[in-house]
């Protein structure tokens, strides 16, 4: 018996970095009237382990070690010769995440929610995607950067996004068979994408005559 409520369901986003993946999930949870998780997840962790939230932010999606030094709020004790690796805050956060999703219907982008969740009953789990070409002038243009310095960002994130999964869940990253949908989203636009998925996932776990 699955520990997750049948009443509840999860969208779980994966997203190439500059597909719109994340203003898709936002705007997702708009339209279903649901919360969506992405660095969210990171303050929300930190406020319930309480470490700082810089601390999980420096994790974000990677995986090394850290030096407890400075991973604690101001005022907590803490020994500088300990150190918490990956594997750990990857537990912390998957608490959360376990959380959020048994108290209430949600929208978890990244952090490997898709296998932290994968026993839930009512999960669609999602695969944005989009040309690099697309990618490259929807960084530069948010961030105010060159091509060329898109391209790099956009080569580094997806990386450490790939190796993170990879390593925590044992699949593969934006490989097909790891989700139930993956979709282009420069074919239908932002907007589009969203009528696609919300269609999609009404079919797979009946979310919209609840």
């Amino acid at each position: 018996m699955s520990e997750f409520s049948s009443e509840h369901y999860v969208i779980n986003i994966g997203r190439q970095y500059g597909s719109g993946g994340r203003e898709i999930a936002f705007k997702l949870g708009e339209r279903l009237g649901i919360k969506a998780y992405d660095t969210e997840i990171i303050t929300e962790t930190a406020k319930r382990s309480g470490f700082s939230p810089e601390f999980f932010m420096k994790s974000d999606e990677k995986v090394k070690k850290f030096s407890l030094f400075s991973a604690f709020r101001q005022g907590v004790q803490y020994e500088s010769t300990n150190f918490m690796d990956s594997n750990e805050l990857f537990r912390i956060q998957s608490e959360t995440i376990r959380s959020l999703a048994k108290a209430g219907s949600a929208i978890f982008v990244g952090r490997c929610a898709d296998y932290i969740l994968r026993d839930h009953p009512r999960i669609a789990n999602v695969f944005i995607s989009a040309p690099d070409e697309a990618r490259v002038e929807r960084v530069s243009r948010r961030r105010n950067i060159s091509a060329d310095e898109a391209r790099s960002l956009i080569e580094q994130t997806d990386k450490k996004r790939a190796e993170y999964y990879n390593y925590y869940t044992f699949g593969e990253w934006g490989v097909a068979h790891t989700y139930h949908l993956c979709i282009d989203s420069s074919v239908l636009g932002i907007d589009g994408t969203i009528d696609y998925i919300l269609s999609f996932i009404d079919k797979k776990i009946n979310i919209l005559s609840k």
